[in-house]
């Protein structure tokens, strides 16, 4: 349970960086510093990476319990 818990608070810490780093890119956009095309390659480049952070996570609890399990 504890390595279940760790690990959603790691994947709501992700999702709030990349909340972050949209609402950085959104302001961008609306200061003109960067285009709509730029905004939109950069969402998904963040979610990309969102995704294969959530991944590592994931497995890393599957581990974590599967090591806590043998004992």
């Amino acid at each position: 349970k504890v390595v279940n818990r760790y690990g959603e608070e790691s994947k709501v810490a992700i999702r709030a960086i990349r909340r972050e780093a949209n609402e950085t890119l959104k302001k961008m956009k609306k200061q003109s510093e960067i285009t709509e095309d730029e905004q939109k390659d950069g969402e998904k480049q963040i979610q990309d990476l969102t995704d294969e952070y959530v991944k590592k996570v994931d497995g890393t609890g599957k581990e974590k319990e599967k090591e806590i399990l043998e004992f």
